[in-house]
């Protein structure tokens, strides 16, 4: 049986075409297999070319380099294994590889910022291929254009994520080589628009488990599922919805005796801490259910401090400890947990762990909270709990309900960049920090719990 997956009719004609066409944009969703598609085009195009300098390029060199150059095995290193190397080349890092038409240069950059045109310059490219071009600088875009120019065999290849319908790529760029395609048949613009669903390496069961995680009236899943070009406005859960409260009591009730009754058992706990200046400081105390399959918010601390009442580091990481104190007498296994707290705060980080100290909870862990995937992928596990009905939240706690409901896109941020969400005091955004930096490590778990 083969190793790999064959490709799908559309992605057949999209390369076969690519032998003709200067212009080669691939769009759609995520996991559409648009990058894998893009390479082997380039690759067979710089075979072929009687040009001698390429480029890869990305946002940023390093996106670049992973994503054209390397891409986990099937990059241009994969396809020229065995007569490529890599070097510097006028002083751009770059890929040397030998040819059948003679022995090429691909050059690696980054184009995010304006600047980063400059890198270009005085370059005669004959093949370019950008990855997630969209997101670079229309400066760089407009480059790219110029230094190919004079090619022999011009050819640009680009893979687009969706974005607004009005962003400045689909106005300035697609819709005039679309116009002039329709005009004259031979122009030699090949477009193509990918879902994850042309993605054959992916089977039916993958897929449906893939899909099972979005809630599919929002806009995330219309822009990374369907590859549609959206707007990013509109609220973020709209999988949210009353069946996510869960009154404490239904988690665990003291008994006259002062023992307490567990309804839920929770097999590993986590609390997350988010500081707040003038914003609110907030702390999230999460039970995980057997096998990871559900967390439950069980409760949480939240203070908004005003200009004359302010609270120091000490005394708010000494409220804190005496709310985890608290919880640990209900669920002794909690005084073994992390805390997940801001990272960007040090100094908080040690007077709550002075905190605990006092409290005689020298066993939990203070971990500098996990940003490395970024706030959109924390946002999308959130997303994924909610659609799959394993995340709940205490009743009592207002301001995280309040919080998940009324969580929105800011429209403006994605149509200049990405995902962003809105944090302007409308609602109590901190919450979902707090929540998220709590959740977010036990994410592996979470999702082959799924």
């Amino acid at each position: 049986m083969s190793k790999y997956a064959p490709f799908s009719k559309k992605q057949v004609t999209y390369i076969r075409k690519s032998g003709s066409c200067w212009l080669n944009i691939a769009e759609g969703g995520k996991r559409a297999g648009k990058n894998i598609i893009n390479i082997i085009a380039f690759a067979m195009n710089i075979e072929l070319s009687p040009d001698k300098i390429h480029l890869a390029a990305g946002v940023t060199h390093g996106t670049a380099r992973m994503n054209i150059i390397d891409s986990n095995g099937f990059g241009l290193k994969n396809y020229f294994n065995g007569r490529c190397r890599t070097g510097v080349y006028e002083g751009v890092e770059a890929l040397f590889v030998k040819t059948a038409t003679g022995d090429k240069v691909v050059l690696i950059a980054g184009g995010q910022k304006i600047n980063d045109a400059a890198r270009i310059k005085g370059f005669s490219l004959g093949c370019v291929y950008i990855t997630e071009a969209n997101e670079c600088h229309k400066t760089f875009i407009q480059e790219c254009f110029d230094r190919t120019a004079a090619a022999q065999r011009r050819r640009v290849f680009m893979d687009l994520n969706p974005k607004p319908p009005r962003h400045w790529f689909y106005q300035d760029i697609e819709s005039v080589h679309k116009e002039n395609q329709s005009k004259d048949p031979n122009y030699g613009y090949n477009y193509q628009h990918f879902t994850i669903a042309d993605n054959l390496s992916i089977d039916d069961n993958r897929l449906r488990q893939i899909i099972s995680t979005y809630n599919q009236k929002s806009q995330w899943f219309k822009a990374d599922i369907l590859g549609k070009r959206t707007t990013a406005s509109g609220i973020i859960y709209t999988g949210f919805s009353k069946a996510i409260e869960i009154d404490q009591k239904e988690i665990v009730e003291k008994l006259p005796d002062g023992t307490y009754d567990r309804k839920i058992s929770f097999t590993d706990f986590s609390v997350g801490v988010d500081v707040g200046g003038t914003d609110a400081t907030v702390a999230t105390l999460n039970g995980f259910t057997s096998g990871y399959q559900q967390v439950i918010a069980i409760d949480g601390y939240y203070h908004k401090q005003g200009i004359e009442h302010g609270m120091d580091h000490a005394q708010y990481a000494a409220a804190i400890a005496a709310f985890i104190k608290r919880w640990t007498e209900v669920y002794p296994k909690l005084k073994n947990c992390n805390v997940f707290c801001e990272s960007a705060d040090k100094l908080f980080r040690q007077a709550l762990r002075n905190a605990l100290d006092k409290e005689d909870l020298r066993m939990m862990n203070i971990v500098p909270s996990y940003k490395k995937d970024g706030i959109v992928d924390r946002i999308h596990l959130q997303e994924i709990l909610i659609n799959q009905g394993r995340k709940r939240i205490a009743s009592h706690m207002k301001q995280w309900l309040d919080a998940y409901e009324q969580a929105c896109w800011d429209e403006k941020e994605y149509l200049e960049k990405d995902w962003v969400r809105v944090d302007d005091g409308s609602y109590p955004v901190d919450c979902l920090d707090s929540d998220e930096y709590s959740i977010q490590p036990f994410k592996p778990m979470l999702i082959e719990a799924a």
